[in-house]
């Protein structure tokens, strides 16, 4: 069993940054794909970024590619989301999530674990 949860959402500015962590409890953190989605009001969730266990190979949406960062340290069982450039169409409730299953990670339904998500607002 996996808990996860996040913290570090807010209120930004356009054009601003933030930080998003995701501390997980259990073992065995490394051997886990971790990923990153958002959901905003009235829409579905989408795939924001994820990071393998292993090797640390890591994956973006299109539309944060260039502005997000992916990293984790496997030592604090945590996964980090930097968000810099911040646009307001990037407003929404982030959730991390646990896979250890070797599937694509762009699709939550291989996501074995969720946390409760954090709100990240960015205003125009």
């Amino acid at each position: 069993q996996v808990q996860l949860v996040e913290s570090g959402g807010g209120l930004v500015q356009a054009g601003g940054s933030l930080g998003l962590s995701c501390a997980a409890s259990g073992r065995s953190f490394s051997s886990y794909t971790m990923g990153w989605f958002r959901q905003a009001p009235g829409k579905e969730r989408e795939f924001v970024a994820a990071i393998r266990g292993s090797g640390g190979r890591t994956y973006y949406a299109d539309s944060v590619k260039g502005r997000f960062t992916i990293s984790r340290d496997n030592a604090k069982n945590t996964v980090y989301l930097q968000m810099n450039s911040l646009k307001p169409e990037d407003t929404a409730v982030y959730h991390c999530a646990a896979s250890n299953l070797a599937l694509s990670v762009r699709v939550g339904g291989v996501y074995n674990y969720w946390g409760q998500g954090t709100q990240v607002t960015v205003s125009s």
